[in-house]
């Protein structure tokens, strides 16, 4: 599994995750939608953007994920960032953010674009200098999980499932950070099955808890729940809604109205 698909999913099911990353509350996370974007007519696709759900102050957030160098990494964001501003004209302004797993990958030349770094409109951040992960809030831990060599993945992960059987109190939550620890396992450790990984971590046994169960029923609920809008945008009645996502009409006209509520 490519480490930005880890990602893509992190800040599609915690998007959260970002804004406390790039040090904003991460409440903000309340007024975005996290979604990958293909600029027409050419090849390029940004690795993830948080388009704002209305116009406003909120600012648009383009993400990258580079794990290797890539002596072209900045004229390709910034020639897809401006594609994508000249074919979209949002309203909102922007800022973009560049994942990295240490400074020493970051080798690319910036001189063309200082600007934007000294205005700090583009932001980069080394994951292994975020901090220890025992002190660092749960998500930031998470994602520091991703860097860890195999000889201390194993360590850090057994106390990542400690921390979130305790700290979490939302089950949802809890069930769909457990689920991604064991992604992550699943691609630090390929040469093992996810059952000897869910043996290795005690990930079997919670699985088949009760409420576990009703967690993951909750969280694919939620995730309906939470695509009725979109659906509805792109021009499908209700009634296609309910039978695409497996809902009743009363369950999609509920989602839409607590949306068009918020």
């Amino acid at each position: 599994m490519k480490t930005d698909s880890i990602f893509y999913r992190l800040f599609q099911e915690f998007p959260s995750i970002f804004f406390e990353l790039i040090g904003e509350p991460p409440q903000e996370a309340n007024a975005y939608q996290f979604s990958s974007v293909e600029v027409k007519q050419t090849a390029f696709r940004i690795d993830g953007v948080f388009l704002p759900t209305q116009e406003g102050d909120n600012p648009l957030y383009f993400v990258e994920v580079q794990f290797q160098t890539d002596a072209e990494i900045y004229a390709r964001l910034f020639a897809e960032i401006f594609l994508y501003l000249r074919q979209n004209q949002p309203q909102n302004d922007w800022r973009a953010a560049v994942l990295y797993p240490t400074r020493s990958i970051d080798t690319a030349d910036i001189k063309h674009y200082r600007e934007f770094f000294s205005s700090q409109r583009v932001s980069r951040i080394y994951l292994d200098e975020l901090g220890e992960a025992v002190s660092s809030p749960i998500s930031i831990a998470t994602v520091k999980l991703v860097i860890e060599n195999e000889d201390t993945a194993i360590e850090k992960a057994r106390e990542l499932i400690d921390r979130t059987k305790h700290e979490i109190s939302s089950q949802q939550q809890q069930q769909q950070l457990l689920q991604l620890i064991e992604t992550i396992l699943v691609y630090k450790f390929p040469n093992m099955s996810i059952e000897e990984i869910q043996e290795m971590f005690g990930l079997s046994d919670l699985k088949q808890t009760r409420v576990y169960q009703q967690g993951v029923e909750e969280g694919v609920r939620r995730e309906k729940f939470r695509t009725v809008p979109l659906l509805l945008r792109l021009g499908l009645t209700v009634e296609q809604v309910a039978r695409e996502l497996e809902l009743t009409v009363e369950e999609v006209q509920q989602a839409a109205q607590e949306q068009s509520s918020s």
